[in-house]
């Protein structure tokens, strides 16, 4: 599979890109510290500057693979780094990438989340070899099943995570699309 890496995205309102060393003090101080939208997304609370830091710094070095894809989610009128989408899983033998992403809670209910998904996607499948982009939440989780609810993704009975684990989801609610869906 050929892999383009995490190009720039544009959008009336934000601009997706990659992340730079300049996103620390936005993502500690909008997101990454939140234990409500680090709850909401599954993903642990970056307490201080340096733990965000260290993870910051990972993602850095994996921009060096152009088989990783994460976007800083940048609000244009501000220029705030206000979250994150990315491919969270890639799976090259299906043409399959799995999406996440998350929202600072001072942001959230502005649309910015499905804005940043729907632009993913159509760039996805005009600028990739992907076939597939998949994405669940957790039921309780409703603020993210809103957003993909709202997107061109439909439900799904699951995603290749749970089909390649030999598991069925339980508590999760799968979505996908198809380049030949989105076209």
């Amino acid at each position: 599979m050929n892999h383009t890496g995490t190009s720039p995205i544009g959008t009336e309102r934000l601009l997706l890109r990659p992340f730079c060393a300049d996103d620390l003090h936005d993502m500690h101080k909008n997101w990454i510290a939140d234990p409500a939208v680090q709850h909401e997304y599954g993903e642990p609370c970056y307490e201080t500057a340096e733990q965000a830091d260290a993870l910051l710094q990972t993602w850095l070095a994996s921009y060096a693979n152009p088989a990783f894809y994460r976007w800083a989610i940048i609000e244009r009128e501000s220029g705030k780094n206000i979250g994150q989408i990315a491919f969270c899983r890639v799976y090259d033998d299906c043409k399959t990438a799995e999406i996440e992403y998350c929202i600072g809670q001072a942001f959230w209910g502005h649309g910015y989340a499905g804005e940043a998904l729907a632009a993913l996607i159509a760039h996805t499948f005009t600028n990739t070899d992907f076939d597939r982009l998949e994405a669940y939440h957790r039921a309780e989780n409703l603020k993210s099943g809103r957003v993909l609810e709202k997107s061109q993704m439909h439900r799904t009975e699951t995603v290749e995570r749970f089909r390649r684990a030999g598991e069925q989801p339980v508590g999760e609610i799968c979505y996908c699309i198809t380049r030949e869906e989105q076209s």
